[in-house]
């Protein structure tokens, strides 16, 4: 098999309108990891997010563009030693996680029109039509990114996950790296990583055996059994509800997962607990996970730039 020579391929992702891209982006980049992710707005009124997202033969550099109107732009280009017979499904595999990862698959009619039969939704509804629930494009990165920032601020996390990720991963491509495998980390002592990354000795705990584990076998994808996988991750040490049904929303694409003990979703909700608030939730089934994003959108990523 002879490596196909690397170049850029140009793609328009439609969507079904109404697209809230603003959004959708500011949360992306609140959680962009340097080192791993560049999220930024261009001159001409929108905005990018570059990152190498998972292909067969190695990582492929995807630079996702914002703002044109009726499609999402994406730039990518495949792995050097990607064969060249393999590139049109490889290409085809990653334009489909990028369309996971950016939720360009929702049908905003359908979702918000039943929000907006909810009094406390209709006003984040009509505020933001045709939000989109971000997802992920490597499970195994979301659940650690998860895990480092837990009982710290996202600014905390993102330096952690950079430390990680710098400590820990291979070589760069275009000032980028590829977030470590499981097998890599399951390598790392917790100790280990609790010197590298700064990280208190039971979050390095959690780490090393969330890498262990899917070294071993757990699966953290749009594939994996939501049922079994919660049930997984809830018997690792360092891992509770919240971050198990923050990860059925982010990563296994649930969309009526919701973490009810979330402190920003109960305050948005005026409840001071999570039975509160998974209780004045159930009307909202199956479209939980949309609620929970218009809320936390109007909290902490609905304006500005």
């Amino acid at each position: 098999m002879i490596p196909q020579p690397v170049r850029t391929l140009r793609h328009s992702l439609a969507y079904a309108e109404p697209f809230a891209w603003q959004p959708l982006f500011r949360a992306l980049a609140a959680h962009a990891v340097p080192g791993l992710e560049r999220a930024e707005y261009n001159g001409d009124g929108g905005a990018e997010v570059e990152r190498l997202v998972p292909a067969p033969s190695g990582p492929a550099l995807v630079r996702v563009r914002f703002g044109a109107p009726g499609a999402v732009e994406v730039e990518l280009s495949l792995a050097p030693e990607t064969p060249a017979e393999a590139q049109a499904q490889e290409e085809s595999a990653v334009l489909a996680l990028v369309r996971r990862w950016l939720d360009l698959d929702a049908d905003p009619a359908v979702i918000d029109g039943f929000l907006s039969g909810f009094e406390l939704l209709a006003p984040l509804v009509a505020a933001v039509p045709g939000l989109r629930v971000p997802g992920s494009v490597n499970g195994f990165e979301t659940a650690v990114h998860t895990v480092l920032g837990q009982q710290v601020s996202l600014a905390a996390a993102r330096t952690f996950g950079s430390r990680l990720a710098a400590a820990f991963s291979g070589p760069e491509r275009d000032g980028l790296r590829v977030f470590p495998s499981p097998v890599q980390l399951a390598a790392v002592p917790a100790e280990d990583l609790q010197a590298a990354v700064g990280l208190t000795h039971a979050r390095a705990r959690t780490v090393a055996a969330l890498a262990k584990a899917s070294a071993s076998g757990l699966v953290l994808g749009a594939g994996s059994d939501p049922a079994a996988t919660r049930a997984a991750l809830l018997a690792l040490p360092g891992i509770g509800p919240w971050t198990a049904d923050y990860l059925a929303v982010r990563v296994f694409g649930d969309r009526d997962a919701y973490p009810a003990d979330d402190l920003v979703l109960k305050r948005a909700l005026g409840v001071a607990t999570g039975r509160a608030a998974a209780a004045l939730s159930e009307p909202w089934r199956p479209w939980r996970a949309y609620a929970l994003f218009h809320l936390w959108t109007a909290a902490a990523y609905g304006s500005g730039r």
